[in-house]
């Protein structure tokens, strides 16, 4: 079975398009047609059903689509496994990385391994921490720095590399603004600012304040996954929020809740499956290099 027409086959069940899919390739259109079609002929089956301008995976595709996917993962491991018997750090290398930690924990790291491993090509990619482990999990990055998970997949390996400690803050004109510590019964009377639903921060936010409050019920007014965001709807009092001590400033009060055990770990994490290339084993020295001591 040809690997390019597997990979052609994915782009477009990923991309539901045979142009779009061309343009993620650098391909043809007619180019992706021709694969497409010889795939199907190998197999004896339609993989597509093409309806208009939609293209939608048949039973067959469907079938085959994790099955194409675990090969070209299989592919590439066995290439990676190959290129580090030569001993080089070099290649590309695909980081996934949130935003936050990338403006406030990476670039010391990033300095130092870039001016150690010219050779190698880094590819960073920011998104949400949960969308990083899902990039893991699908191949799609080589190794996440992330938020971890409080309960990671089993499919993939972590290691914590620094503390975030959250803080409580309130704006200025907040009506417990000149109250240093509150319990959480009065805070929850509140209105709140949070990450979304089904983020690792929004998860253990609720399940500290679950486990301080049993019966406890957020008010949460308003919801964002950019902490910079809520951070300035916090400053003009929009509600009080959770935030990480690296954006405090003298735009908001923090709030003293010693009931309440508000920290993050933020690490490494990579599948536990695959083979790491040199690169990447070099990049998790570095990021273990800088971790918190201890």
């Amino acid at each position: 079975m040809d690997f390019a027409n597997l990979q052609a086959f994915i782009a477009v069940a990923e991309q539901r398009s045979f142009s779009r899919a061309a343009g993620q390739l650098f391909l043809t259109q007619p180019a992706i047609s021709k694969r497409i079609a010889a795939l199907e002929a190998e197999l004896g089956s339609p993989l597509f059903d093409r309806i208009g301008h939609q293209v939608q995976l048949t039973e067959a595709g469907r079938a085959l689509l994790p099955r194409a996917r675990q090969l070209l993962l299989d592919l590439e491991d066995s290439r990676r496994a190959i290129r580090n018997l030569s001993g080089q750090i070099a290649g590309q290398l695909s980081v996934g990385t949130s935003h936050h930690i990338g403006l406030h924990r990476l670039p010391a790291v990033l300095r130092h391994y870039t001016a150690a491993y010219p050779a190698v090509e880094l590819d960073l990619q920011f998104m949400e921490s949960e969308q990083v482990c899902h990039g893991v999990l699908h191949g799609d990055c080589e190794l996440g720095v992330v938020t971890l998970p409080l309960a990671p997949p089993a499919e993939l390996k972590f290691q914590p590399i620094w503390r975030d400690p959250l803080t409580i803050v309130i704006g200025l004109g907040h009506p417990l603004a000149h109250t240093a510590s509150t319990d959480p019964d009065t805070l929850l009377d509140y209105p709140v600012i949070l990450p979304m639903r089904g983020t690792y921060t929004r998860e253990l936010v609720e399940q500290a304040f679950a486990d301080a409050c049993p019966d406890s019920v957020l008010q949460v007014k308003l919801a964002t996954n950019n902490l910079e965001t809520i951070k300035m709807m916090v400053s003009i009092g929009l509600g009080w929020s959770v935030l990480p001590q690296t954006l405090l400033d003298n735009e908001l009060q923090t709030l003293q809740l010693p009931q309440l055990k508000l920290e993050r770990q933020l690490g490494v994490v990579w599948h536990a499956g695959r083979t790491l290339s040199n690169a990447a084993r070099s990049m998790l020295e570095c990021l273990q290099q800088n971790a918190d001591p201890g």
